[in-house]
């Protein structure tokens, strides 16, 4: 497998290919002993030429276009892969006021255009092209028990609003189930939307600790792009992933995976 970015959730993967014995090779802005630089036309193109699966994780760029199609869109379009695929974000489908989405839902009237358009772009790419729609990702180090133990973690006055998420892991098996699946787009997310304030007050009841003080967006004083979050609500939902590929996350809501967390956070958090 060839990856393009070698970010927090295509590097979870590549490990877990690796274990399975697969060679992977991913990208990165300069080369390493683990990466190629994405800049190497030659040698992406001859990582592009030998690789059975191609996989993209790079965000578009927010003026400009997708850099990974810009750069390199028509050699994966001619590639002998037999299998593509691409990770984007439930951003696409904008504020349905809480609603469930699937993946009939319209996109492109949210904040994300940019990533609506890539979304779109990689589906048009090839017939073969697997488009994985995620939700906020967290896993081992990434999550709100770090937010809550260095005390950057919020309560917004916001009662409604409700998010959707996924663990790393359920993204990496999500992955890795398609592989034996037809080409498509879908959702990956856990099975119990709810508020981020639940979760924050869950990860303060794990870590024994006081929950953040409830604050208006205008009091929490939040940067332009954590605010920006609060602006969409839904709920997504994963069932054409359970039903086509035969996925089921391990970690079927914030509660099971954040205990799982916990147990290797604290042991390692002194």
């Amino acid at each position: 497998m060839l990856i393009f970015g070698m970010g927090y959730s295509a590097s979870r993967l590549a490990a877990q290919l690796r274990s399975e014995g697969w060679e992977v090779v991913g990208t990165s802005r300069t080369a390493s002993l683990a990466a190629i630089a994405f800049d190497d036309e030659v040698a992406v193109l001859n990582a592009l030429s030998d690789s059975s699966y191609i996989l993209s994780s790079v965000p578009p760029l927010r003026v400009g276009g997708d850099p990974v199609l810009d750069r390199y869109g028509a050699a994966i379009a001619a590639a002998p892969a037999n299998w593509i695929g691409y990770l984007s974000s439930t951003g696409v489908y904008g504020n349905t006021q809480g609603a469930w989405v699937d993946e009939t839902a319209l996109t492109g009237s949210g904040r994300r255009s940019a990533r609506t358009t890539a979304d779109l772009e990689w589906q048009q790419l090839r017939d073969d092209v697997r488009v994985f729609r995620l939700p906020g990702i967290y896993g081992p180090g990434r999550s709100a028990l770090e937010r809550v133990r260095e005390g950057k973690a919020h309560r917004i006055d916001l009662p409604d609003q409700i998010f959707s998420r996924v663990h790393v892991d359920d993204i990496v098996s999500g992955v890795i189930a398609s592989f034996s699946g037809p080409p498509g787009i879908y959702n990956l997310a856990d099975d119990f939307p709810c508020s981020q304030n639940a979760v924050i007050e869950f990860t303060s009841l794990l870590l024994d600790m006081e929950p953040p003080p409830l604050q208006t967006l205008e009091q929490a004083a939040l940067s332009p792009m954590a605010a920006a979050f609060y602006a969409e609500n839904r709920r997504i939902s994963n069932r054409k992933a359970k039903r086509v590929l035969g996925w089921h996350p391990q970690y079927r809501d914030y509660k099971q995976g954040l205990m799982a967390l916990f147990h290797s956070f604290g042991q390692n958090a002194d």
